[in-house]
């Protein structure tokens, strides 16, 4: 199956396509220290709030797909916090300062500083990162590792979801991992998949007690339940009303369930899927409604877990990495700071 004859155009020609810039990127403001600069974002969240003189003041929160800055307003706070909606994209004029140990956004005092913009005014990748792996690559090597499978009952399951259903096989090569913590980009689902799939079968390498199909089949759909909690949009990466409500996990199981009730797959092999997708987030507080209990599912939990932590490691490196920063700012998803791989001689 040939992606081009399943993934929108739009979708095709971006990832074909160099980045257009269009203004500066919000990680790129750190070199741009005291200058007044256009930026495009997204309002992540808005709040007017009162100095103890009693002025008001609005503090906005814009995004892209690079990070976040704060970005104040003293000059027409209560007319921008009535017209400004969380998830607008704005065209916002400011100067660009270090407060607080952040950089911030100082809104400039004219009307139109803060303009609403419509979708044909920015660019699609200013919000949405694309995968730098190659998505074609990637479906190709996941449909080998299904065509590896040597269970038929279970390898017919999993060409009936990446083969014949065109739509799931659109969405799954296009939604992210996540919105924000690892794999948030276009092609992350895929990209997180098929890496830990990889990890899976050089696993199953060493341990020779491990059943290696219902291994690589949990390896494969523990998160097919993300075609369904994630959209991409001109706005970015959003969770879908579906996915706040349900959450991946019930999802992938109501997938897994519509798909096996078509084909001709034993009630103990199917189960023994169900709980991989059931389980991977391995703990309670971690999401999971149970632990893993079998071997192969505790095997897809603990890799996919390291994958998504080695991706925050890259991207953290990614963004914080330049000039003489030893150090990452602190990281509430891996609870720490992260050395950046700079030495210095210290006293």
């Amino acid at each position: 199956m040939k992606l081009e004859n399943i993934l929108p155009k739009e979708i095709i020609e971006k990832l074909k396509e160099q980045a257009r810039s269009g203004g500066p990127y919000i990680q790129e403001l750190s070199d741009k220290m005291k200058e007044t600069v256009e930026l495009v974002g997204k309002v992540a969240s808005k709040k007017l709030q009162e100095s103890k003189d009693g002025k008001k003041f609005l503090l906005i929160t814009l995004t892209d797909r690079t990070g976040s800055i704060r970005a104040v307003d003293w000059y027409n706070a209560e007319e921008n916090d009535a017209r400004l909606t969380e998830g607008d994209v704005v065209l916002a004029k400011g100067r660009v300062v270090f407060f607080e140990g952040h950089l911030q956004l100082n809104i400039e005092k004219e009307k139109d500083a803060l303009t609403i913009l419509a979708e044909d005014q920015y660019d699609y990748e200013r919000f949405v990162e694309i995968t730098k792996k190659n998505i074609e690559l990637l479906y190709q090597k996941l449909i080998e590792f299904i065509n590896d499978v040597r269970d038929r009952e279970i390898r017919t399951l999993l060409e009936s979801l990446f083969v014949r259903d065109k739509e799931f096989v659109s969405s799954f090569v296009q939604v992210p991992a996540g919105v924000s913590v690892h794999h948030a980009y276009v092609g992350g689902l895929l990209e997180h998949t098929v890496d830990v799939v990889t990890l899976c079968r050089k696993v199953n390498d060493v341990y020779d007690f491990l059943n290696r199909d219902v291994l690589i089949a949990g390896a494969i759909l523990h998160d097919i339940g993300k075609v369904k909690e994630y959209r991409i949009t001109k706005k970015g990466l959003e969770v879908t009303t579906e996915g706040e409500l349900k959450g991946h996990i019930a999802l992938g199981l109501e997938i897994l369930r519509q798909k096996a009730s078509g084909v001709n797959i034993s009630r103990s092999k199917l189960l023994q899927l169900e709980h991989i997708i059931l389980s991977h987030h391995g703990e309670y507080e971690f999401g999971s409604p149970v632990l893993p209990k079998t071997v192969e599912a505790y095997v897809v939990h603990s890799l996919e877990n390291m994958d998504s932590k080695l991706s925050r490691f890259r991207i953290i490196n990614e963004k914080q990495k330049n000039g003489d920063k030893a150090w990452s700012d602190f990281d509430k998803h891996l609870g720490r700071r992260i050395w950046l791989g700079r030495w210095k001689d210290e006293d």
